[in-house]
């Protein structure tokens, strides 16, 4: 097999951008019954815990030569990570193409045209009514168009689990203690894989549970339309066998919106949908779960911040058509949130 040789310019521009990135916060959030721990993972750079996964994901390709100056980096996305691969490669110099489709929201498209010379956008369905096996044929096609692709690959690549374990989870391990239980949400599985791993290694009593939306088909449930992107999938990723998973609370998307206005409401956190469902699972399986006299110390992964969700989970007619069509009616007025 030819060795390919890694590029010493890329090395050091990516180990100086590695230099420089700190932690997130572990915030402690004040609740009558749990000792409620966010690890605020919309604080990392590009806003989500996708920079995680994208950095270490080119710095193991870049050291093993499977990306030089030469190479464009290709990948589907629902957002996130191909914010967080945007802004990474263009501060490494490599072209970056991603795919996304209609769920993405307005302001991460118009952040990746203007970091991205070439942004694929595909709009047809696929068999289990998203987009995530469009945006996967496209990016196939992609690597025969341009030659010398890379395709990091975040549903399967071992690199964007190790990402998580070795930080992510590492971070928690240090500044949260022993936790009794740790949420985390589900899509590509790199973070609940990564991150559950090292947690049970740390704390074998924790109980991991992993946190999906309705129609999402990761967990068996079967496939509907969905419109919160970043949780959820229309394929099993097989990231997701790797996980260490003990239990599964599955969040309808109109309790991930209360989830979201809870969160600003009760500790002023502007967070993003896969947030909300977190925090709306952490509600609905301590409302069947009572605590005891003894307070839980509980954990849970804040993957993303509200900025791209504005238009949609805080916008007030948008979650009155999302309640109509799931013929729902709201506990409380649905307030816009500015």
């Amino acid at each position: 097999m030819l060795q390919r040789r890694a590029d010493q310019t890329l090395i050091d521009r990516i180990g100086r951008v590695r230099s420089g990135l700190a932690g997130t916060p572990l915030m402690p959030l004040a609740d009558d019954e749990l000792d409620l721990l966010a690890k605020l993972e919309f604080c990392n750079p590009t806003g989500s815990s996708k920079d995680r996964s994208a950095l270490w994901i080119l710095d193991r390709a870049i050291h093993r030569g499977e990306i030089t100056r030469d190479t464009t980096v290709v990948e589907s996305s629902s957002g996130n990570f191909a914010l967080a691969l945007a802004f990474y490669c263009r501060m490494l110099g490599i072209p970056f193409v991603p795919v996304i489709d209609p769920n993405c929201s307005e302001a991460t498209e118009a952040q990746l045209r203007l970091l991205c010379r070439r942004v694929e956008k595909v709009s047809t369905h696929d068999a289990a009514g998203g987009y995530l096996r469009t945006r996967l044929a496209r990016v196939q096609d992609l690597l025969v168009e341009l030659g010398n692709a890379y395709w990091p690959n975040q549903y399967a690549n071992p690199d964007a689990r190790d990402a998580h374990y070795r930080f992510t989870a590492a971070e928690l391990i240090a500044e949260a203690g022993p936790i009794d239980h740790l949420f985390v949400g589900v899509g590509t599985g790199g973070t609940i894989a990564g991150v559950s791993r090292r947690i049970k290694e740390a704390f074998p009593a924790c109980v991991v549970v992993a946190v999906d939306t309705e129609g999402s088909v990761i967990f068996g449930g079967p496939p509907k339309k969905r419109r919160i992107p970043g949780i959820g999938s229309s394929i099993v990723p097989p990231l997701c066998e790797q996980a260490v998973i003990d239990e599964v609370e599955i969040v309808p998307e109109a309790r991930a919106v209360e989830g979201c206005r809870a969160l600003v409401e009760r500790y002023g956190l502007y967070a993003g949908g896969s947030t909300g469902s977190i925090y709306a699972a952490i509600r609905s399986y301590f409302a069947r779960n009572r605590p005891g006299t003894r307070r839980p110390r509980v954990a849970f992964i804040a993957p993303d911040r509200g900025h791209a969700y504005a238009k949609t989970v805080y916008n007030a007619d948008w979650c009155r058509q999302l309640l109509t069509e799931e013929d729902l009616v709201p506990p409380v007025p649905v307030l816009a949130v500015n």
